[in-house]
């Protein structure tokens, strides 16, 4: 019986190594034709392949060689998020008040505090969308019995620093909604939509939803063409949002910008919210940038009447994988560094991140991280150290939210990752006959059209399956 035993073994193994050499003969052989493609006559490749049982190497070309990774990157910032505040965090906002509150008067100010929640009026999660937190927030203050208020609405974002946006982030980005950052009170993910009318080659911002706050449009925008080549630009706490480039002429267009400041987007929100229930204010909407701009203390809560709790961070993280939403990876990457240093900087969060792979195997020269969404261009990371972080998630309590949340391309659960330039995949793969695999591909400075790359991305990767 034990030869037996040991002969079904040996074949296994035996059939086992069969499959590798031949997966590894037709990758080496499409990846050779895959070079001489004219989109790839100046780009960079970097590609790793690994058997996820048994985590050997499969295949690689180049792939200890650092590229931009784009969105692939998230990996990395989710996976260290899960361990280190784990699957469970929430995100907290503050509710209080200072000053005397008698007979239903508050003579002080109302004061929301915030800590980074991405979700915070988000339309993506039952229960926790801009109604939600209308009701939660009224039902607070009623709690609490306040029926007007005789002073300030004060948002205070000032505990998770007054850089929302990390260094490295072109400015041709962020006053997109892609480009959106994460501040101390995030609102509606800090969108803008612009509803654009053409008429003839003119164009009018007829609209802004939500109403835009504390900034003026500068159009610039004209009409021709058939594409929606416009862009936004906006930086934090701009007073001005710049709108320019073409859209296609005849018919109404929304465009999506990033707010310039959403804490006082809020801040407007909430007043509305108090007026629909008769409860007035006598005073300003202010964030804590009008305080501090002014080398003013930002006035304090010595009341709390409530916190605001977000969804669960796997909830997040759904969301964050499957939708790529660039705030969400910044406002991890500012959690951690919140939680261990008391330090809400994308670069402390970043050092955290680094630190943790650095700890399991994964030096600084393979991942050279900017950010915690991988947007920046400056980011650079190994198809190797992708599939060394995938490897790691497999055998985590965690791991299921991980692998739902992962979207599915060509019929593959795989990370996407997308700049000017950049295409790339991480992710997952059962072949037909069982073998499972772990993958990365990076490509860097192809030419002509993503699309195009991209079909021939997939005629590599079908290879593993």
């Amino acid at each position: 019986m034990r030869i037996l035993f040991s002969f079904l073994f040996l074949c296994i193994v035996s059939i086992n190594c069969c499959l590798s050499q031949s997966v590894k003969i037709n990758l080496s052989s499409k990846i050779s034709a895959f070079l001489q493609d004219d989109q790839m006559k100046n780009a960079s490749l970097s590609f790793y392949v690994d058997d996820a049982a048994t985590g050997d190497e499969v295949y690689e070309y180049d792939g200890e060689r650092g590229l931009a990774p784009a969105s692939s990157q998230k990996i990395f910032t989710t996976i260290a998020s899960f361990e280190i505040l784990g699957s469970d965090y929430t995100f907290k906002t503050g509710i209080g008040y200072n000053g005397n509150l008698s007979d239903g008067v508050l003579k002080g100010n109302l004061l929301i505090t915030g800590y980074g929640d991405p979700t915070f009026g988000s339309w993506r999660y039952q229960g926790y969308k801009p109604e939600d937190v209308k009701n939660k927030l009224l039902s607070k203050l009623s709690n609490a019995g306040i029926r007007a208020i005789d002073g300030n609405i004060i948002i205070d974002e000032s505990n998770w620093g007054l850089n929302p946006t990390p260094g490295g982030w072109p400015w041709d980005d962020i006053g997109n909604y892609y480009g959106a950052g994460d501040w101390g009170i995030n609102w509606n993910e800090n969108q803008i939509n612009y509803t654009l009318k053409p008429n003839g080659s003119d164009v009018s911002v007829i609209k802004t939803d939500p109403p835009l706050q504390g900034a003026k449009i500068i159009n610039r925008i004209s009409a021709q063409g058939s594409e929606d080549k416009s862009i936004i630009y906006a930086a934090p706490y701009s007073p001005i949002v710049n709108i320019e480039g073409t859209i296609p002429s005849g018919k109404l267009l929304t465009i999506t910008g990033a707010a310039p400041n959403p804490p006082l987007q809020f801040g407007y929100e909430l007043n509305n919210w108090l007026k629909e229930k008769n409860i007035y204010c006598t005073g300003e909407i202010k964030t804590a940038y009008d305080y501090l701009v002014k080398e003013q203390t930002v006035p304090q809560a010595t009341k709390n009447i409530g916190t605001y709790s977000s969804p669960e961070l796997h909830d997040i993280v759904f969301h964050f994988l499957r939708k790529s939403v660039n705030l969400y990876g910044e406002s991890f990457a500012k959690a951690l560094g919140w939680q261990n240093k008391k330090d809400p900087s994308t670069s402390s969060g970043v050092s955290i991140i680094k630190q943790f792979w650095y700890d399991h195997g994964i030096g600084n020269s393979e991942l050279h991280m900017i950010d915690g969404s991988g947007l920046s261009p400056q980011n650079y990371v190994t198809a190797h150290a992708e599939v060394k972080a995938l490897l790691y998630a497999k055998n985590k309590d965690w791991f299921h939210y991980f692998y739902d949340a992962l979207p599915t391309y060509n019929d593959m659960k795989m990370k996407s990752g997308t700049i000017s330039g950049c295409k790339a995949f991480a992710g997952y793969q059962t072949s037909k006959n069982g073998k499972q695999y772990v993958f990365s591909i990076i490509i860097n400075n192809y030419s002509g059209s993503q699309y195009s790359i991209l079909r021939k991305i997939y005629t590599v990767l079908d290879l593993l399956k």
